[in-house]
């Protein structure tokens, strides 16, 4: 497993406040997720207010009755009471039943908004954006933080109504039946809020310890189990194991420090309520022997002493929670508004409002790609130093170009930025001389087709793997592409075609297999920009012939840029362009290179050598 992975590698636009303040600029927005659905916030807000005023009520109708049996004896008239008091337990019964189901509908809508609105951005994010963030660190956001966060939002937003209620009916009930005696039990409010302050900036952070710790477990396991092979093969099982032992030890000395923390805080005040259950005592004992209050009134003074505090106990356990879900409120905003370092400019956004035009693109330009020029383009990414240097180069409609060079020469970053998953730093693209940020970047990847080293297969049918390339394909149209792909064969023979399910990532499918069928998914795109990136280099040689029957036809008409190491497979493309340390070295045909005898021609001389060696090898044995 890696130690590159830690969430202080990454800049999710939040610097941690020293002072261990709530960011409520946060929090407002993320309680847009709750307010937009006014009619169960409403009802919520409803439920919350009728199960606190039930709640206040009782202890009033238990004075009135105390006091109206001490006065009044058996002319008293319990049953009405009676009734009165059976009715709020009816209206508490309904208002909490209503309150669970309302919350659970908002707790519901707001975790698949919020996790809409991550997913939906993440789709929008540009390369750069995944260059440094592993799956782990995404997943967490959308699982963990996301659930804790959906959790605050409805249930937080319900104690803290009913809380609020609660706490300013009871002060104005007490203030109402003693003045003295109100303020004495309220007089230890002040210490409250004091030991909140006291306690928000450690409470913070030690979560924030906690969440960033358990970005880079997720990112660690997730890393152990992708790479399980690579570990088993060089027996590094056991170094694996101690790293996440590092990371887990961490994880619990974090955990274990805020779970004390707000261990510390909350039965601190439940203690200030007790103590101002006791005052109550204390003073209303010794009201009620001097005549100044009645006992129907201490008591009422009583419940109210116990229940003043139940919902500062649960707003204090939310304000716990809000302390410990401020990082995850952190990533999460950080996710959903992250912005993609490659988009389309406002004037192209223009173009795109305005009506389309016959005959033109979606942008308003050609939607025929004719000619692509790099003009002085150079690259680097985030970290490290140039890739691409001065990149002057040409590219026409029906061209196939075979691009060559040492790994990490700039081989692949040059197809990259052909794409526009990333820009140049310096210089510019022009297709059919417009710069390609002029237009639609939307447009411009939609006629891309792209077979990779290792393709990703995704879960499901073949059918709709090689769809995938062309959503609207009907099954005539998907059986030819995997034709001319040399893939029907082998789809044909399964047990049940094209149908059959491929399992996570094309399990069940053998690499060259995996090949084959993106080949097809190329194919049925029927792009105008077509980018095979070490397309054969994993395959074997069976299914190497298959790709290079169909490959001829596939180029045909097209830009096509390929890039190898085998270099046998790209003797026939018009030029080939040998790329050296970011920069162009030579370009030319097959023919034209090896009599330049330079840097082309020693790569070739060299792999034709190696390959007869293993061909002479391979006969001997």
């Amino acid at each position: 497993m890696s130690d590159f992975f830690d969430d202080d590698n990454y800049d999710d636009g939040f610097k941690e406040d020293i002072n261990g303040q709530l960011d409520l600029s946060l929090w407002q927005k993320l309680l847009g997720y709750t307010l937009a659905y006014p009619f169960e916030v409403t009802m919520l807000a409803l439920s919350a207010f009728a199960t606190a005023i039930s709640e206040i009520a009782f202890p009033l109708i238990t004075r009135r009755v105390i006091d109206g049996i001490q006065s009044e004896g058996a002319e008293f008239d319990i049953p009405l009471y009676g009734g009165l008091y059976f009715a709020f337990v009816v209206l508490l019964a309904l208002s909490v039943a209503s309150f669970i189901w309302f919350g659970g509908k908002i707790r519901t809508h707001v975790s698949h908004d919020i996790r809409r609105a991550g997913f939906d951005n993440l789709q929008k994010l540009s390369f750069s954006y995944f260059d440094f963030r592993p799956v782990g660190w995404l997943m967490a956001r959308m699982t963990s933080d996301c659930e804790r966060l959906s959790n605050i939002l409805a249930w937080g937003l319900l104690d803290l109504i009913w809380g609020s209620t609660m706490m300013i009916g009871i002060a104005i009930a007490m203030l109402w039946m003693d003045v003295s005696l109100a303020l004495t039990i309220l007089c230890v409010i002040p210490v409250l809020v004091w030991l909140s302050l006291f306690f928000q900036k450690r409470i913070l952070k030690s979560a924030r310890e906690v969440r960033k710790t358990n970005s880079r477990i997720t990112g660690s396991f997730n890393e152990s189990i992708m790479g399980v092979q690579t570990s088993k093969a060089f027996v590094k099982e056991a170094e694996n194991t101690r790293k996440f032992g590092e990371l887990t030890d961490t994880m619990f000395d974090a955990s274990v420090l805020n779970k004390i923390q707000a261990a510390m805080y909350l039965p601190l005040v439940l203690l200030l309520g007790s103590i101002a259950s006791g005052l109550a005592i204390v003073f209303g004992g010794l009201e009620v022997g001097w005549g100044l209050v009645s006992t129907g009134t201490l008591i009422a003074f009583l419940a109210y002493a116990r229940h003043f505090f139940e919902p500062i106990e649960e707003l204090a356990h939310w304000f716990a929670e809000m302390q410990m879900a401020q990082a995850s409120a952190e990533r999460i905003i950080s996710l959903i508004e992250a912005k993609s370092d490659v988009s389309d400019s406002p004037a192209v956004a223009a173009r795109l409002a305005a009506p389309n035009q016959a005959g033109l693109a979606e942008d308003g330009y050609d939607p025929v790609i004719k000619k692509i020029r790099f003009e002085n383009v150079s690259f680097q990414y985030d970290v490290g130093g140039p890739v691409l240097t001065d990149i002057n180069l040409e590219l026409y409609q029906g061209e196939s170009i075979a691009i060559v060079g040492s790994t990490g020469g700039g081989k692949s970053s040059l197809a990259s930025l052909l794409c526009r998953f990333y820009e140049p730093t310096d210089g510019q693209i022009l297709f059919d001389g417009v710069d390609y940020r002029q237009r639609s970047l939307n447009w411009l990847q939609s006629q891309l087709g792209m077979v990779l080293q290792t393709s990703h297969i995704f879960g499901g049918r073949i059918l709709d793997n090689i769809r995938y390339g062309r959503l609207d394909a009907t099954e005539a149209e998907v059986f030819a592409a995997a034709r001319r792909a040399g893939a029907h064969d082998f789809i044909s023979k399964l047990e049940s075609g094209y149908q059959t399910e491929v399992g996570e990532g094309g399990s069940k499918l053998s690499a060259g297999e995996k090949q084959l069928i993106s080949f097809a998914r190329a194919i049925l795109a029927d792009p105008q920009i077509l980018i095979m990136d070490e397309a054969t280099s994993s395959v074997d040689t069976v299914t190497e012939q298959h790709i290079q029957q169909g490959l001829g036809a596939l180029l045909k008409g097209r830009i096509s840029l390929i890039i190898a190491h085998r270099l046998s497979t790209i003797r026939n493309a018009d030029r080939i362009l040998v790329i050296e340390q970011g920069r162009i070295a030579e370009i030319g045909s097959h023919e034209t290179l090896l009599a330049l005898q330079g840097r082309y021609s020693k790569l070739y001389r060299q792999q034709s050598l190696a390959e007869l060696s293993t061909r002479t090898d391979h006969w001997n044995a």
